[in-house]
């Protein structure tokens, strides 16, 4: 049987590790709750969460990739950014899909009723930068990241002073897909996202890994941006599914740079 575990991470923010380890966030105000990203869809996400939290739930996905946003089929209101329709759409392929499930650290318990059918694109509603969700003494801020696909979004928690950057900048960031932006459109982004957000965090949480991310990680990938377009890099050579590209600083065995600075990048040279 497939499982779900969860750490209380702040007296509003429930962090839920997924069958393939990726983070979802539950957030919950005194009136409403919010969930940030559903999963790769493996497993019975909604029965866990209503096992947490008996208040009305929303759906805010961060992007469209599968282990995001296939969980999404047991809930009723589901957001998206619309701009992410082109991924969701490849990455809700069952064959797609089914390719990695060797991701999943319980592959081995699974049965067929616990992949789950992803949601019909049609009904995700659009979610853009502006927009924010009220859940009782708790609010969720919304703001565009693109670069990791052209719809990833960031999410501030506002009394909570905790700002998820979940894949849009972490400490390996992929940008080496067909569908991403260039790395120069990437540190436009995060060059517009730092002072909208700047003073109004004290914590940052991410998708995957630990979940916990520095507070200067978006100076530190901004750096790195800079470093790709200088030509500045590494260039270890790294390979993902059946993606190719490159790190841009070398890491140690624990994915750790090297030269002990914050943030990475996978790039592609063209």
């Amino acid at each position: 049987m497939i499982t779900f575990q969860s750490q209380k991470i702040s007296h509003a923010i429930t962090r839920i590790i997924a069958p393939s380890e990726e983070l979802i966030y539950l957030v919950e105000g005194s009136e409403k709750a919010a969930l940030i990203d559903t999963g790769s869809g493996i497993g019975s996400l909604g029965r866990y969460v209503r096992s947490l939290t008996d208040k009305p739930l929303v759906v805010l996905l961060t992007h469209g990739h599968v282990d995001h946003a296939m969980g999404a089929g047991e809930f009723d209101f589901v957001y998206m950014n619309r701009e992410d329709d082109y991924i969701y759409k490849s990455h809700a392929d069952e064959k797609y899909r089914r390719d990695g499930l060797f991701l999943c650290t319980q592959a081995d318990k699974m049965e067929e009723g616990d992949f789950l059918s992803p949601l019909p694109l049609e009904c995700i509603r659009d979610m853009k930068e502006g927009d924010s969700f009220a859940l009782g003494g708790i609010t969720i801020e919304i703001y565009s990241c693109p670069g990791h696909t052209r719809g990833t979004l960031v999410m501030l928690i506002k009394e909570e002073r905790v700002l998820l950057l979940g894949d849009a900048c972490n400490d390996l960031t992929f940008m080496h897909e067909d569908y991403s932006t260039t790395i120069e459109e990437y540190e436009e982004s995060l060059k517009r996202l730092k002072p909208l957000v700047e003073g109004k965090y004290d914590r940052v949480l991410l998708s995957h890994g630990s979940g916990d991310g520095a507070l200067d990680l978006i100076d530190g990938v901004m750096e790195v941006c800079s470093d790709i377009i200088n030509g500045n890099t590494d260039d270890v050579p790294f390979t993902f599914k059946d993606s190719e590209g490159f790190i841009a600083k070398a890491v140690d065995a624990m994915g750790a740079r090297k030269d002990g600075e914050i943030g990475n990048i996978v790039f592609r040279k063209k």
